[in-house]
């Protein structure tokens, strides 16, 4: 081996350029062109921030629930979906999160993506135009064939559900 021969050499995994990108076909709704593209904020996010595309201020109050527009509408790849999950700084300061989370946005759906967004916090919470209020992630799927049978194999954990393993 060459010391220092890049074709040999095998870079740290944080360095090592994404395995695969994905081209998404993505348009705007015509009065969102002010709006910047779903965007990673850092070089590791999984998720894309969305944006409110909210032609007016929206307050939620507390136990409120609004469908928020982003925006946008995607075409995906067969064999893919997108995640609509909620932002963790918005839930952990106001109570800000989503319903129906993690949301699906199926590859032959063409609509608007909106965000079912609603107030968990104590006080009144106001979107503006532009704030970042969900995150999405684009992933490949799996189809399923089922086959039917009568029992299921054994395994150590069997029918233990909610909260069987402990604190």
């Amino acid at each position: 081996m060459t010391r220092g021969s890049p074709s040999r050499l095998k870079r740290p995994s944080h360095m090592r350029p994404a395995e695969k990108t994905t081209e998404v076909v993505i348009s705007r709704e015509p009065d969102c062109e002010d709006l910047p593209l779903p965007a990673y904020e850092t070089d590791h996010a999984a998720g894309m921030d969305l944006r409110a595309a909210v032609r007016e201020p929206l307050t939620l109050a507390p136990g409120e629930r609004a469908s928020v527009p982003a925006g946008l509408r995607i075409a995906l790849p067969k064999g893919f979906e997108a995640q609509v999950r909620p932002r963790s700084g918005l839930a952990i300061r106001y109570g800000i999160t989503m319903l129906n989370t993690p949301g699906t946005i199926d590859a032959d759906y063409r609509g608007e993506i909106r965000i079912i967004v609603i107030n968990l916090g104590q006080e009144s919470y106001t979107i503006q135009r532009g704030d970042r209020i969900a995150q999405m992630i684009v992933a490949p799927v799996s189809r399923v064939e089922w086959r039917q049978v009568n029992t299921l194999d054994e395994t150590d954990r069997g029918e233990g559900g909610f909260g069987h393993t402990g604190k």
